[in-house]
């Protein structure tokens, strides 16, 4: 996968309006009760509050990355897991 930007136009972004701005972003998904980062993806990301959206070839992509299961032998990262414990009324 190239580090080039295609250039592509998402338009404005359909909660506050902003233009949307091209960038590389760090996806994450639940899979069966693991989660799975994709790093480098194309999206396309409002600067003012931070909504993300994909193109559908994207979007295809990474089904089908998750589906092929090449995930299975992918670099393995440590997160921290908290629990939140503050009861909400």
């Amino acid at each position: 996968m190239s580090n080039h930007l295609t250039k592509y136009d998402y338009g404005k972004c359909h909660i506050c309006g902003e233009r949307m701005e091209e960038k590389r972003i760090k996806q994450d998904f639940w899979i069966k009760g693991k989660l799975l980062v994709i790093e480098d993806v194309p999206a396309g990301v409002c600067p003012q509050c931070g909504e993300k959206v994909v193109k559908a070839d994207v979007g295809r992509e990474i089904a089908a990355l998750t589906a092929a299961k090449k995930w299975r032998k992918a670099r393995i990262m440590s997160v921290p897991v908290i629990h939140f414990s503050k009861e909400v009324v």
